[in-house]
Formats: C-alpha cells, sequence, structure tokens
C-alpha cells in the first residue's frame, strides 16, 4: 500500500489500544499485548500495526524514555501518529518526544501529575495540534490556566473536551496582554 492510500485509510483504523495494562514504562508495549476492539487492528507485511491512534491511557507511566524507540516498533508508519492518549498515568511533565510527531493532532494528557503550566510552551512545536485535555493536573489550579494554554497554542479548536470559543480567544488576548510581558529585544550598538 502506498503511503497516499495509508493517510487515507488508517485515519478510520481503530486505536492500537495498550488502556488498563499496568504499564510502568515505554519499553513495556512491545511485550505486552494491547486491547482487542470491536475491529482489530490492520498489520502490514513487517507485522507492524497500520494504525495512526495510540492508547496508553490508565496505566502508570512516569516518563516517555524511549517512547521513540516502541512507537517506531508498533506502527508501521509512525510518523503519521495523529492521537496520543496518555491521561490517567503519572506524568509529572510533558516529555519533550511528544514534538517529534508532527502530525499529532489530539493529545490528551488529563488526569496526571503536571506541575508547571510552563510545560504547555513545548507543545507549541506541534503545528496540527488542535484538540488537548490537561485538566485533573496540578496547572489546572493555576490563575489563568485556560487562558493561557490559548495564547500558547493559538490552533487549538478542543480544549479540556470544550469545544474553544471567539469569546475564548478573546478574553485569552486580554489576559496575556495583561499577565504576559513582551520580551525586550536588546539592540547592540556598535562601539567604535
Amino acid at each position: 500500500m502506498n503511503k497516499r492510500n495509508y493517510m487515507n485509510t488508517s485515519v478510520q483504523e481503530p486505536p492500537l489500544d495498550y488502556s488498563f495494562r499496568s504499564i510502568h514504562v515505554t519499553q513495556d508495549l512491545l511485550s505486552e499485548e494491547p486491547r482487542t476492539g470491536l475491529r482489530p487492528v490492520r498489520h502490514a507485511k513487517s507485522g507492524k500495526s497500520m494504525t495512526q491512534s495510540l492508547w496508553l491511557n490508565n496505566n502508570v507511566l512516569t516518563d516517555l524514555r524511549d517512547f521513540n524507540h516502541a512507537v517506531s516498533q508498533l506502527l508501521e508508519h509512525p510518523e503519521n501518529l495523529a492521537w496520543i492518549d496518555l491521561s490517567f498515568n503519572d506524568l509529572t511533565s510533558i516529555d519533550p518526544v511528544l514534538t517529534t510527531f508532527f502530525n499529532l493532532s489530539v493529545l490528551y494528557l488529563h488526569g496526571n501529575s503536571i506541575q508547571r503550566l510552563g510545560e504547555v510552551n513545548k507543545l507549541a512545536a506541534l503545528p496540527r495540534l488542535r484538540s488537548l485535555t490537561l485538566h485533573g493536573n496540578p496547572i489546572e489550579e493555576e490563575k489563568g490556566y485556560r487562558q493561557y494554554v490559548l495564547c500558547t497554542l493559538p490552533h487549538i479548536t478542543t480544549f479540556d473536551f470544550s469545544g474553544v470559543t471567539k469569546a475564548d480567544r478573546t478574553t485569552a488576548e486580554v489576559w496575556k496582554r495583561m499577565n504576559i510581558k513582551p520580551k525586550k529585544v536588546r539592540i547592540k550598538h556598535n562601539a567604535l
């Protein structure tokens, strides 16, 4: 199957589902069997899955060490990964490895232990990200949480399972002007 046909068909493929498997480290994915759904995930001749969705929710992951390696072993086209569900794990930060999946459009990180609101900045590198969840993390308690995320990720259309409205965008812009100081640009003067 050529890449164009793959892109058209795999969007409709069921996810590779490793939810509720008590996975502690991403390397465990290689020895664990994914859950089966109503429709089986198709596999390429290589034995790798032909899907763009990876569900790792409700496990005990604390980091994403070796995530790229595991994903490349599981998926025929890891570069086309569009949906990652890491909700209800024990992640304390947003691992930069997630920003290597440029086709990522859905990312679920709710119900983790992400502490710093600034972690969201890493996700600005994902041009196709449209749906993000972060509720149920300690950062949700930060003042201006929703506005900060919407300012940082202006292409998001759904945040914490709620649609982003024009009013949300306006509120976020006002909040940004009032709370985020622009970086000062230093002009170097040539000394003669």
